[in-house]
């Protein structure tokens, strides 16, 4: 694995994956993140990166996917904000045999003005859609979204999805003010259909 420079961290490895960190950009400003509270910092690794690095500079950084269970575009950023690249990379890291998962906050759809589910299908094996509160209120008091409706438009990002990749995860904080685990798992499971994931707060990675 190769960085673009010894001060950039393009693709970095944590469970037996490779992670990729293609933005710094983000649609929430999350209260609970460590890039708010002055850290970059996930598992040892410095993701703060100060430009959109190319294609051909993440595929780079990936270098062999059999090396790997599963190719993750994550990091401190939203990696759907750059749909495009993302839609590239993916393509290419399939052809080449990669599983490929995404961590996302699900408002790929509400930023690009229509619904992009469809543009996973063939692309993405597996979602982690980030819901982080049982309700709107909730919702916008830790994230404070910088898009109006960000907290609908999740919930239907998350259950359009589910024609086109077959395995979505949602995820919600355990020990974050007022959420509420149970009714969280009650949305992704039983309204949603998909698989629930509970994280701990302060535990990045």
């Amino acid at each position: 694995m190769s960085d673009c420079d010894e001060h950039e961290v393009l693709a970095y490895e944590l469970h037996g994956n490779c992670y990729l960190n293609i933005t710094y950009h983000c649609t929430l400003r999350c209260d609970f993140c460590p890039k708010f509270n002055g850290s970059w910092e996930v598992q040892g690794y410095d993701l703060l990166i100060k430009r959109e690095p190319s294609v051909a500079e993440i595929l780079a950084a990936v270098g062999d996917v059999s090396c790997y269970q599963q190719v993750v575009f994550c990091g401190l950023g939203e990696p759907t904000l750059r749909w495009e690249v993302l839609l590239a990379v993916a393509d290419e890291l399939k052809r080449q045999g990669a599983v490929i998962r995404l961590n996302t906050d699900g408002l790929a759809s509400l930023v690009q003005g229509r619904d992009v589910t469809a543009e996973l299908a063939g692309r993405v094996d597996a979602l982690s859609i980030s819901m982080n509160a049982q309700n709107e209120a909730v919702y916008v008091a830790h994230t404070r979204p910088k898009l109006e409706g960000a907290y609908q438009a999740m919930l239907d990002f998350s259950l359009a999805a589910k024609a086109y990749v077959p395995d979505i995860s949602m995820s919600a904080i355990n020990g974050l003010e007022g959420v509420d685990i149970a009714a969280c798992r009650e949305i992704a499971e039983l309204q949603i259909g998909v698989k629930f994931r509970q994280r701990e707060l302060n535990v990045v990675g």
